[in-house]
């Protein structure tokens, strides 16, 4: 169940608030790299390689659908999922790949957005707004299906073209034991923080049916 006091309104106005803000950050970057390239299917098929543009669309899609009236709130599992896929996404921007990333301009902003404040606009959402109660034991590890496919896809794209979206995964340069070794450490770290948002979801069913 929603979280008391959170009426249906409030849900859809902070859910167009988040679809805005993804929309946003999900422009900014096509127009970097739009300018980058010179070609709108190049930008489109260089973006598609990253989950951070992914899992940004992802959200916009998601939260659009929210903010029209749609049932995507009463889908406590989609949400989840989202949650713990864009806290990914700022927590390896920011252990990993911040201190070697500058970007300029157009993409700066977007970068702000998709790797700083959405991390944070999601997970308080699913804590305001989210359905509370309702996550399975196995749910971290259908959550994890995402990454993992993921990464079979940019493992497949790289070894076609011979670009790798993120260093940690580039087998060409770093070898497939170390790339291998990465991707297990990452997933590791997915399906343990899809625990601890479990974990959190019961806490929190269990603090709300005692108010």
């Amino acid at each position: 169940m929603p979280p008391l006091g959170t009426s249906r309104w409030f849900r859809r106005f902070a859910a167009a608030l988040i679809a805005c803000a993804a929309w946003l950050g999900l422009t900014l970057q096509f127009l970097a790299t739009y300018a980058h390239v010179g070609s709108a299917i190049a930008a489109l098929w260089i973006l598609a390689d990253y989950f951070t543009i992914l899992t940004n669309l992802a959200i916009a899609a998601f939260f659009t659908g929210i903010a029209l009236g749609g049932a995507g709130w009463r889908a406590p599992q989609s949400l989840a999922g989202l949650t713990l896929a864009i806290l990914l996404v700022g927590i390896v921007y920011a252990l990993l790949l911040r201190p070697i990333d500058h970007p300029q301009g157009l993409a700066s902003a977007a970068n702000v957005v998709l790797h700083l404040v959405m991390p944070i606009l999601v997970p308080l959402f699913w804590l305001a707004a989210g359905c509370k109660g309702a996550l399975r034991l196995r749910d971290p590890f259908v959550f994890a299906a995402f990454p993992v496919i993921y990464f079979v896809y940019a493992m497949a794209r790289g070894a076609a073209d011979g670009h790798y979206p993120y260093p940690f995964f580039n087998a060409a340069r770093i070898g497939w034991p170390q790339t291998l070794l990465n991707a297990g450490f990452i997933a590791a770290g997915f399906v343990a923080g899809g625990y601890a948002l479990l974990a959190l979801d019961r806490g929190l069913r269990r603090r709300m049916a005692h108010h």
